[in-house]
Parts: C-alpha cells; sequence; structure tokens
C-alpha cells in the first residue's frame, strides 16, 4: 500500500512537472502531441512518434518500424520492469506520442496512472493480445492476469511483433509496405531463433534441463523447450516477494534432490540471494557477465541488447551449465 500510494505522489508531482514545462514550450510545441498524432507524422514525412515500455517491446518497435518510427523506450537495461517509478520525462514522451506500446498481461502496473497524468488520449498498443497467456495467481492482485513474461517464447514474440506491425500500419497507412515487409523479415529470424533452441536442447540429455533462477520469469522458456522448473529464488511471478526460511530449506532440498547442477541468477536483480543458496545447494551459481536475462536486455550496442541476442545468450549460458 504505502509503494502505491508513494507511486501516486510521484505520478502527481511528475505531471505537475511537465505541465510546466509544457507550459513554457513553444506554440508550435504545443501543436505536437494527440492533436496531432499519426497524421503530423505522415503528412510531414517525420517518424511517427512511439513509447514503448520495456526493452523488449522497444526492440520489436525497432524492428518493425525501422528508420520510419522514433522510440522512446521508457524502462531501461536492468532496469526492473514490475517495481518502475515513471520520471517527468516519461510522462512528457507519452502526451506527445502518436502510439504507446506495452507488454501487457499487468506486466507495468504503473502505467495507467501514468498514462493519466500524462493526459495521454492516442492508441495503447497491448502486445500480448493474441498470446495463450500462463495462469497466475488468482488471489494475487500482482499477477492475477497471468504470467506476464510471455517474450520467452519466440513464438509469442513474433504474435508480439505482428501487433507492433498492425497499429504501426494502422497510424501510418502511407508506409504500410515498409512495416510489413520489416516484419515478414523479423518473424523469419524469430523462427530461426527457436529452431536454433529447439536444436540445442535436444543435444542436452533431458534428465539435465533441470532450471532454477532467480525469480519466475522463464515458465514459458520452460514449457517451449521441455525444461524441469525446479524452482526460483524468489517464489513469484513477480520480484516483490520474498522466500521464507522453510521456503528455502526446501528449495535446497529440492535441487539437492533433484541434482540440478547451478542456480541462475538474473541481470536485472540482486545476486545475493541465488549465491547463498547456491552455496547452501553445493551448486555453481551463474552469474555476473553470464546472468540471465530475464525480464531486461542487455546494454545498447551489445548482442545481448537486442531480444534475439539476449535470448541466444540465456540459451547458450543454460545449456553450457547444465550439460558441463
Amino acid at each position: 500500500m504505502r509503494a502505491s500510494i508513494s507511486r501516486v505522489m510521484h505520478l502527481t508531482v511528475a505531471a505537475a512537472i511537465v505541465y510546466a514545462m509544457s507550459a513554457c514550450g513553444s506554440p508550435d510545441a504545443g501543436n505536437t502531441g494527440n492533436s496531432g498524432g499519426a497524421d503530423a507524422g505522415r503528412s510531414s514525412g517525420q517518424p511517427l512518434a512511439v513509447v514503448a515500455t520495456t526493452p523488449e517491446v522497444a526492440d520489436f518497435v525497432r524492428n518493425v518500424g525501422g528508420d520510419r518510427v522514433r522510440v522512446t523506450q521508457l524502462v531501461k537495461p536492468n532496469v526492473d520492469p514490475h517495481e518502475y517509478e515513471p520520471s517527468p520525462a516519461d510522462i512528457l514522451a507519452i502526451s506527445s506520442a502518436s502510439l504507446l506500446v506495452k507488454n501487457g498481461v499487468g506486466l507495468e502496473r504503473w502505467l495507467d496512472a501514468t498514462i493519466a497524468s500524462a493526459g495521454f488520449e492516442g492508441v495503447v498498443v497491448d502486445t500480448s493480445q493474441g498470446v495463450t497467456v500462463r495462469k497466475g495467481d488468482p488471489e494475487d492482485e500482482e499477477t492475477a492476469e497471468g504470467d506476464p513474461h510471455i517474450w520467452h517464447d519466440p513464438r509469442n514474440a513474433r504474435i508480439m511483433a505482428e501487433n507492433i506491425e498492425k497499429a504501426l500500419v494502422a497510424a501510418d497507412s502511407g508506409r504500410a509496405a515498409t512495416y510489413q515487409e520489416n516484419f515478414r523479415g523479423y518473424a523469419a529470424k524469430l523462427d530461426a531463433l527457436d529452431a536454433e533452441n529447439v536444436r540445442k536442447f535436444a543435444a542436452l540429455p533431458v534428465d539435465q534441463r533441470k532450471l532454477v533462477t532467480n525469480h519466475d520469469a522463464f515458465g514459458y522458456y520452460v514449457d517451449r523447450y521441455g525444461l524441469q522448473f525446479v524452482g526460483s529464488v524468489i517464489p513469484s511471478l513477480d520480484t516483490s516477494a520474498e522466500l521464507s526460511a522453510s521456503q528455502l530449506a526446501d528449495l535446497v532440498a529440492r535441487i539437492r534432490a533433484t541434482g540440478t547442477k547451478a542456480v541462475f541468477s538474473e541481470s536485472s536483480l540482486p545476486p545475493k540471494s541465488a549465491e547463498a543458496i547456491g552455496q547452501q545447494a553445493g551448486v555453481r551459481v551463474v552469474g555476473g557477465e553470464d546472468a540471465l536475462y530475464g525480464d531486461s536486455l542487455g546494454a545498447e550496442g551489445t548482442p545481448q541488447g537486442t531480444y534475439i541476442g539476449a535470448e541466444q545468450h540465456n540459451t547458450d549460458t543454460i545449456v553450457k551449465a547444465l550439460g558441463g
């Protein structure tokens, strides 16, 4: 509750700052918001202004939109999207965007209040539409909508990218052929990623495909590639839960009983708890530069800074650690 109150107060202050910034702008600057929208971009030949919430979604927009879109990414690499606090700059970007693209499935619980603060009246694109969502805990407001980590199955990533393509075509029909061509090319790369992952895991014996991660972010990945999910350091789909002493002991016992070889830390979460559990269980902890990308992507300009690069890193790291 305190976190919710704090977020509301933060957004109220941020909205006031944005209003002041807008009021100080030039008369022309005031015409770049939702009233201009996509039509302004089409008539002027300027890139379409798109705000994307997470690194994964932003990467999909860049691949489908190419140089025809100008993407503002809200959640930066290695920042937890579950507990993100929007900045005044984020609210200002949203207020002047033509499209707002989100992951959906409750991942961005902070977004509705942010949209209201920004006064955004444009199109919100929920990329999860059409994805078969894994069940969450209906009694937990954090995960009641289901497991939001849909992108960890490349087939779902393809659906997400297609939803973006359709939204771009609707908002900017004059560039429809470009968006459609870009999507077809990117979809082929996603199909190749999926096939490559299948091939790599086929070389790993079934009894070695046992996964322990920082939090329960890899359910779609586990289902797609036939892994056994032994458990997670944070026993939840989001990152706000904590492992009790009994749960910790139970996870250590499961690691030992199943012969799991490693515990994998994640790039956007502190590694200390994973390291403690690995030490107690007597197994290797995979972290540092080898940490998995559970909720984020890598730094901009690196191979892991793209969705495909991050997923390749995850698969190569898991296969190497469990097969070694």
